[in-house]
C-alpha cells in the first residue's frame, strides 16, 4: 500500500524540509520529496510531520499499572495512551517490587509481545538492585544487593523480553553489569547514592546511560560532584530526564541541556491512578504522588516535547530528537530509529503549528 503525505514542514531527525512529501510503500519510508516533483495527488496534508516518539519509562495509564494489573488488556491500554500521546513505540516498566511481581510483568509483555503491531520494546526493571537511601518512592522492603546467581535467574527467566534494568553501580559490581549486558539489555544507572568517582568508573567501564537526571542520585555539590556531576562530565553517557516541571525545575533543565548536549532525554515516568498494590498513585494536580511522595508524571511524550520547547526554550528539532532519536540510540533496537529517512520504518505523527496532535502512528 502507498501513501503520500504532504506537510507544509517535515523534520526528518536531522533537518527541516518544506513543503515536501513522505512518500511511504508497505509502512516503510520510499523517500521524501518536493511537493512540486509529486506526480500524484496526497493522500493527506499536515502542517508539521515529524518522526514519532518514543517513550523508554512509563508505569501503566487507564487505571491499570502494570505491577498491579499484568496483563495483556494493561499493556494495550499503555499502547493506547502512548500512541495518542504522540509515541510509536513504548517500554513498559516495573519498579522495586517482589520477584512474583516482576515475574508477572515479564509474563505479561512477552503475551503482549507476540501480538502484530504491539509496539513494546521490551520490559525496563527499574530496581531493585538500587540504594535504599535514595529510593525516592521504591519500597524499601524489596530492595536487596542481588548475587550472581540471582541476577542470573531474573535474566533468563526475563530472556527475550527484559531490554532494561536500572541498578545503582555501588551496589552491583562490575561483574553483574556485564552480566545483564551479555543478555544484550541496557544497564542504566539510577536510584544512586554513588560518588563521583564511583560513578565515572562505571560509566567508563560501560554503563551507557542513566535514569531521571536529578532524580534519586547523588546531587552535584561544590566538594562533592555526585553522580550528577559525573554524568554532566562524562563525555558518552546518556541520561534521560522528566519534564514536567515538578520532578526538575524547567530552569535545571535547561543547565542539564547545555552540559549534555545530545545525551539528554526524556521520558514520561507516567503512571496511572490506583489505590492497591505496593504503589498507590493519585493524581495531585497535574501530577502523581504515592504515599505523599512524588512518585511519576502525568506526561505524554508528546507533552514531553512541547514543555522542552516551550518553557526550556529548547529548539523544536531539538526537542524533538529529546523524544525520539535520542531514545532510539539509547535503546539501539532494530526497526526503532527515531528519523524518517528512505529505507527505514515510517512512523511518524503529524503536528499542528501549536504543536497539538492531529494524526498519530497507526
Amino acid at each position: 500500500m502507498k501513501q503520500i503525505i504532504a506537510a507544509n514542514k517535515i523534520f526528518t531527525g536531522t533537518e527541516w524540509l518544506i513543503n515536501h512529501a513522505l512518500i511511504i510503500q508497505d509502512g516503510m519510508v520510499e523517500s521524501i520529496l518536493p511537493t512540486v516533483a509529486l506526480k500524484e495527488t496526497a493522500s493527506k496534508q499536515v502542517p508539521l510531520l515529524i518522526p514519532a516518539l518514543i517513550d523508554v519509562q512509563i508505569y501503566g495509564a487507564g487505571g491499570k499499572l502494570l505491577s498491579v494489573y499484568p496483563t495483556v488488556e494493561s499493556l494495550q491500554l499503555l499502547k493506547d495512551y502512548c500512541v495518542n500521546g504522540g509515541a510509536a513505540w513504548f517500554q513498559p516498566t516495573v519498579a522495586t517490587n517482589s520477584n512474583e511481581v516482576i515475574h508477572a510483568c515479564i509474563d505479561a509483555v512477552r503475551e503482549f509481545k507476540k501480538q502484530p503491531g504491539n509496539r513494546c520494546i521490551g520490559l525496563h526493571v527499574e530496581g531493585p538492585w538500587i540504594n535504599p537511601i535514595k529510593r525516592g518512592a521504591h519500597l524499601s522492603e524489596f530492595i536487596y544487593q542481588p548475587t550472581t546467581e540471582q541476577v542470573k535467574e531474573l535474566l533468563e527467566y526475563g530472556k527475550g523480553v527484559i531490554t532494561m534494568i536500572t541498578l545503582a553501580p555501588e551496589v552491583c559490581d562490575a561483574s553483574i553489569v556485564d552480566l545483564i549486558q551479555s543478555y544484550g539489555v541496557v544497564v542504566s544507572a539510577g536510584h544512586s547514592n554513588a560518588d563521583y568517582a564511583t560513578a565515572t568508573k562505571a560509566f567508563n567501564d560501560g554503563i551507557g546511560t542513566a535514569t531521571h537526571l536529578y532524580n534519586a542520585m547523588s546531587a552535584l555539590q561544590h566538594r562533592e560532584p555526585g553522580m550528577v556531576g559525573a554524568i554532566f562530565n562524562h563525555p558518552t553517557v546518556y541520561c534521560s530526564i522528566v519534564p514536567d516541571g515538578y520532578h526538575v525545575n524547567f530552569e535545571a533543565i535547561q543547565i542539564a541541556k547545555k552540559q549534555l548536549g545530545n545525551r539528554l532525554f526524556a521520558i514520561t515516568d507516567a503512571v496511572t491512578d490506583t489505590a492497591t498494590g505496593a504503589y498507590p498513585h493519585q493524581l495531585n494536580g497535574d501530577k502523581y504522588e504515592s504515599n505523599g511522595i512524588l512518585s511519576g508524571s502525568a506526561l505524554t511524550m508528546l507533552a514531553c516535547m512541547q514543555k522542552l520547547h516551550q518553557y526550556c526554550h529548547i529548539e523544536l528539532g531539538e526537542a524533538i530528537r529529546m523524544c525520539s532519536l535520542y531514545p532510539a540510540q539509547v535503546i539501539q533496537k532494530q526497526g526503532i530509529t527515531g528519523m524518517l529517512k528512505p529505507g527505514q520504518k515510517a512512523d511518524w505523527i503529524g503536528l499542528n503549528e501549536d504543536l497539538t496532535l492531529i494524526h498519530s502512528v497507526e
